[in-house]
């Protein structure tokens, strides 16, 4: 069994480092083993499954105290957590735009976990790997070479930086100082963007109210003839209009703004112009989808995820700004203990905590870099191009289908549809529906409302899904359908 004794050195002091490592190596090489062998089965387990709570209640402890050997550890891992995670690694994880992850990336977790760098500033190489994937997002959306951006946990985080690097850009710098001052900011974005927007214009100081939610079009699209009267009235009652955001890939639909006609508006109106690209961003590394995204090139800023359709562990979101000098005014540290040097490890120029309002982060710059080099961003831009073909199949399928119903256009990798074949109350049915397959570990859609209904929401994400995947799904829906619609 390993020892957490720890190793003690010549001036008696302990440390946390093992005092023989022999055991604890062994241990790990075990750990990876065994996750290994978790990813390469995981078609013969459930989707998902309840944790039971007499599990639940056993990892309510009390603050551990004394030392407990890491076999144990790991076996309470192995037993309590990982039978019951989220489960969107399995190829039948439809239910929300969760990647799959990849097992390069699970390594460069490890190795980023045993550098435990911090990418907050000074001068040291994981700086430079993280410097060189924003460059990479830069070229994947068209973005000048010296364009700026930092890594962040996800694109909730990315999207605030938008907005406040796009206040500043309004404002000035002496927003950071003295506030809006009782401007009335206004912005502009779908009425099918995120939930995140709102809550990023209330971080901002702005207010939810702040943000105009614009009608959207039959696929999904912002209306643009809406958005300039909405800009009109805004401006005619005294209000400052600063920023409009497009969506790439809406969280129901996936639907994508007519992007380049949003950029167009934003020029002629001194707009900031914003485009959440949480997953859809990613569609610019396949040749066949890139045209959807034609005209986001043209923005101020994208935020978008790694963790989503580039298949990089969780978390991974990332925000690139067109012009570095409008983020470093919005963030730049001004510190004592930050000041930077000419020689050492406090040179470097910008640091990320110039960029975002994170000083401590970690390395999570290394599993994307580590995915992007050794799959290629072609492949990554193919296994998106793959799941969009496998939803068109889906969506065919359910069209074929007397018992189901479509319920909106497919722009790219989400379907939503509905069991139909019953009287009563289908959005219940619906919701019963998918929480069956839930439950039976068999798929794990999830569900939203289309056009003032419930709908089953099918978002094909992960790289593992196939073919026999969707015929499984859509199988079990019509099954559980007719059970309970019986």
């Amino acid at each position: 069994m390993t020892t957490t004794d720890g190793a003690t050195d010549t001036d008696g002091m302990e440390s946390l480092d093992p005092a023989d490592w022999s055991d604890l190596r062994v241990l790990g090489h075990r750990m990876i083993d065994d996750m290994f062998d978790h990813l390469q089965t995981l078609r013969d387990g459930p989707v998902w499954q309840k944790m039971p709570d007499p599990l639940r209640q056993e990892l309510r402890q009390a603050l551990p105290r004394q030392p407990q050997a890491p076999e144990a550890v790991y076996e309470t891992f192995q037993r309590l957590v990982q039978p019951y995670s989220t489960g969107n690694l399995h190829p039948r994880f439809m239910g929300w735009v969760h990647g799959g992850g990849n097992p390069i990336g699970m390594l460069a977790e490890l190795l980023a976990g045993g550098l435990n760098a911090n990418l907050g500033g000074r001068d040291h190489a994981p700086i430079e790997v993280e410097r060189q994937v924003i460059a990479w997002a830069a070229e994947m959306l068209g973005f000048p070479s010296d364009s700026s951006g930092v890594l962040v946990t996800g694109t909730s985080i990315a999207n605030l930086i938008g907005v406040l690097v796009a206040r500043s850009a309004k404002l000035g710098p002496s927003v950071r100082s003295d506030g809006v001052d009782g401007t009335r900011l206004v912005a502009y974005t779908s009425a099918a963007a995120h939930g995140c927007m709102p809550r990023a214009m209330e971080m901002a100081g702005l207010g939810r109210d702040a943000l105009r939610m614009i009608p959207c079009d039959a696929e999904g699209r912002m209306r643009l003839d809406l958005l300039a009267q909405h800009l009109e009235a805004d401006r005619a009652a005294g209000a400052q209009p600063f920023l409009v955001i497009g969506t790439a890939g809406t969280v129901n639909t996936g639907a994508i703004d007519d992007l380049r006609a949003i950029a167009g508006f934003a020029a002629r109106h001194g707009l900031w112009f914003h485009v959440d690209g949480a997953f859809g961003a990613v569609a610019a590394l396949s040749p066949k989808l890139r045209p959807l995204l034609a005209g986001i090139e043209q923005a101020d800023s994208v935020a978008f995820d790694f963790h989503k359709w580039a298949q990089v562990p969780y978390d991974a979101g990332c925000i690139v700004v067109r012009d570095p000098a409008r983020q470093l005014e919005t963030f730049g540290a001004e510190a004592a203990y930050l000041k930077r040097e000419d020689r050492g490890l406090a040179a470097g120029g910008v640091w990320p905590c110039d960029l975002g309002p994170d000083l401590s982060r970690g390395f999570r710059a290394l599993k994307v870099w580590m995915t992007l080099s050794v799959y290629g961003a072609d492949r990554i831009g193919a296994i998106a191009e793959q799941t969009c073909d496998l939803a068109a199949t889906l969506a065919a399928r359910v069209d074929r289908e007397p018992s189901l119903e479509r319920l909106a256009p497919v722009a790219l990798n989400i379907v939503c549809f509905r069991y139909i074949a019953a009287q009563g109350d289908l959005d219940r049915l619906n919701a019963d529906i998918t929480a069956d397959l839930h439950e039976s570990g068999i798929a794990a859609p999830s569900t939203t409302i289309i056009g003032g209904v419930l709908a089953i929401r099918a978002a094909i994400v992960n790289h593992r899904t196939n073919h026999t995947d969707i015929t499984v799904m859509v199988n079990a829906v019509l099954e559980a359908g007719r059970k309970r619609g019986a």
